[in-house]
């Protein structure tokens, strides 16, 4: 038991790594861009204590106790999932109830442990990211992963343990299964195809859970000796070293992007590899890891990860709904955010995670008898109080839900222009990359110019465009420009207006686009000789990047051709001023690279902006194209 409680010390160490991981990862995803690897942290530590805890009973026993595993499981685990789950439904009723559809399903599949695989047949549309639609609920998936383990592992454990003579053999089997998990992650995942499959699916997560119960069969807890000559404990700290930095190469590392191939293709398992192997090294009484990872604040966070995991997205979410200025106020909003959920955490910890672990109906009969005492005890009724009120309202919540009407949000105005400029672009990029090829004359510029004014005055082209601040010379000019255009839903919603203004440009813009999984995009047209003298870049709305990748993104593009890169107007992200201080950076360090200042130029028209006030309405959209046409035409190559 002394092992196991000093063990329990690091493993609270290590899901405080864990949860601040995550909470990192959603506050700077481009510094702890491997953030979200906490996630297999908390599997692995499962997988690892409750295998060694059945095997410990059925060694000493003979038999496990599944009745009170599920029991114990129960009150740890639901209270304050249901606690989360009322409270939020309260919120949304009366401050958020856009967001009410489908929340009677959502409460019911997370209380059935089935959540991750409604995720994935229900998986929130790319709109709502920018509509104040966002789910406070998305990051539960983990939790149904969790609870299905707990629920049909002691009953895997039993047929293992009866059919398997030794040890080696269930880990072994155990490995396989691991194994084919992640394999079956690598081979589901496809460029630029949605990853909600592969990211919330059981079968393709099991490999974390899996090592760790691995690891139990041939490292249990209780057989591990203390007395250990010198070089094999100097062996043990050693490893750990090597896989706590293995952990944290790929926790900062670009190559761990969770929308790039590698991260699904061996990247999670080799990050669940080293985390199950620091596992066994603080486990191991002669290591000094347990030491390294005990100390108050590990031990302060670590126990109270739990909460702090299931409060944070939530309140991120409701708070910057709220504060839709987070660029501007990126560090304070940030710190009001995490005092909130460390606040929460504190608090359910201390009145709801602890009581409610240790529930019974003895301990229900004394509550009950020190509630009716109510002059010693007034504090016990206004809690009981504000619970009931939380109670009632989020069980309105449920029973409203089902009425409201679900906002197709790929069915609005923005998702359907998407949709039919994304369709347009792919039959115009055929043409131009043909003629592209087929261009090899060019035209005196002085005589591109003459023959603009002269059409200006004789065939006016594009003349209710001259209110928006492009003369009329310039809009003949912009007709023989020829341009490569890459960007994201934001110049995706607008295609049609640019290639009314330079039907020269090739444009090929999409939803949910980054830099980095995109830079490819760049070099397969310059391959295909589509890539023209003039690119324009769109990208920078969807999250930050840093500025190896525009050294990349430039070499392609190389030192003969002009690029242009368009600010971005996303003031309900924090990375909105990082991508326009690093574009502005790159425009100093290349001289081809000029910026298109799209942000400062818009920040005082909200009324160009849908309500997501980031993607231009159909009015904002001929400001942004004959704005973004306008500076392209002041350096542009013909």
């Amino acid at each position: 038991m002394q092992r196991k409680n000093r063990f329990i010390k690091g493993y609270s160490g290590l899901r405080a790594l864990a949860v601040i991981g995550v909470i990192l990862y959603h506050f700077d995803p481009n510094t702890f861009i491997g953030g979200y690897l906490g996630v297999p942290i908390f599997f692995v530590l499962s997988g690892y204590l409750v295998t060694d805890q059945i095997l410990a009973s059925y060694e000493k026993k003979g038999y496990y106790d599944n009745k009170r595993f599920y029991l114990s499981r129960l009150k740890r685990l639901y209270p304050q999932l249901i606690t989360l789950l009322w409270a939020s439904g309260a919120y949304i009723l009366m401050f958020q109830q856009q967001t009410l559809a489908k929340f009677n399903q959502i409460v019911i599949t997370n209380l059935l442990n089935i959540y991750n695989f409604w995720q994935i047949v229900n998986g929130q549309s790319y709109f709502e990211r920018f509509a104040g639609n966002v789910s406070p609920f998305t990051h539960l998936w983990t939790m149904s992963i969790e609870g299905q383990f707990y629920v049909f592992w002691p009953l895997i454990m039993m047929v293992l343990i009866k059919f398997c003579k030794t040890r080696y053999r269930a880990f072994w089997i155990v490995i396989g299964f691991s194994i084919l998990s992640a394999l079956e992650m690598a081979i589901l995942y496809q460029p630029n195809v949605d990853t909600s499959r592969i990211y919330y699916g059981t079968d393709t997560r099991f490999f974390a859970l899996g090592l760790g119960a691995a690891l139990a069969f041939v490292w249990p807890i209780r057989h591990l000796n203390p007395k250990i000559n010198k070089n094999d404990w100097i062996i043990l700290d050693i490893t750990g070293a090597v896989s706590l930095l293995g952990m944290l190469w790929l926790f900062l590392s670009r190559i761990m992007d969770p929308q790039a191939a590698f991260a699904y293709r061996g990247g999670m398992f080799l990050f669940s590899l080293f985390t199950t192997i620091l596992v066994a090294i603080i486990a191991h009484p002669a290591s000094h890891w347990n030491q390294i990872f005990t100390n108050q604040i590990f031990d302060w966070i670590g126990s109270r990860s739990y909460g702090i995991y299931l409060y944070q997205f939530p309140v991120m979410v409701f708070f910057e709904a709220k504060f839709t200025d987070m660029a501007n106020h990126a560090v304070l909003y940030r710190l009001i955010e995490l005092a909130i959920i460390l606040g929460l955490s504190e608090l359910t910890y201390r009145f709801i995670e602890k009581p409610f672990s240790k529930i019974s109906l003895e301990s229900i009969r004394i509550f009950i008898a020190h509630l009716k005492n109510s002059e010693k005890n007034a504090h016990l009724r206004i809690a009981t109080g504000m619970s009931a009120l939380i109670l009632a309202l989020g069980t309105i919540a449920l029973i409203k839900s089902p009425a409201i009407k679900v906002v197709n949000a790929n069915k609005s105005q923005l998702a359907e222009r998407i949709k039919k400029n994304r369709a347009n672009q792919e039959k115009s990029n055929k043409q131009l990359i043909d003629k592209f090829k087929s261009t090899k004359k060019k035209e005196s510029k002085s005589k591109i110019y003459v023959e603009a004014e002269q059409a200006a005055k004789n065939k006016p082209v594009n003349k209710e465009f001259e209110k928006y601040g492009i003369s009329q010379v310039e809009l003949q000019l912009a007709q023989k420009v020829h341009v490569t255009a890459i960007g994201d839903s934001v110049m995706a919603g607008s295609s049609d207006v640019l290639k009314q203004l330079m039907p020269n440009a090739l444009i090929d813009a999409a939803v949910s686009r980054q830099l980095v999984p995109t830079i490819g995009l760049f070099d397969q047209y310059k391959g295909q000789g589509a890539l023209a003298e003039n690119v324009l870049i769109g990208l920078g709305t969807n999250g930050p990047f840093s500025m190896n990748d525009v050294d990349h993104l430039m070499k392609i593009i190389g030192p003969k051709r002009q690029a242009f890169w368009i600010s971005i107007h996303v003031p309900s992200r924090q990375w909105q001023g990082p991508v326009n201080d690093l574009i502005a950076k790159a425009s100093a360090k290349y001289k081809n690279l000029s910026v298109i200042d799209w942000y400062s130029y818009s920040k005082n028209h909200n009324d160009w902006f849908y309500g997501d006030q980031t993607h231009p309405n159909i009015e904002g959209s001929k400001y942004y194209s004959s704005y973004i046409t306008n500076e392209i035409l002041k350096k542009a190559k013909f």
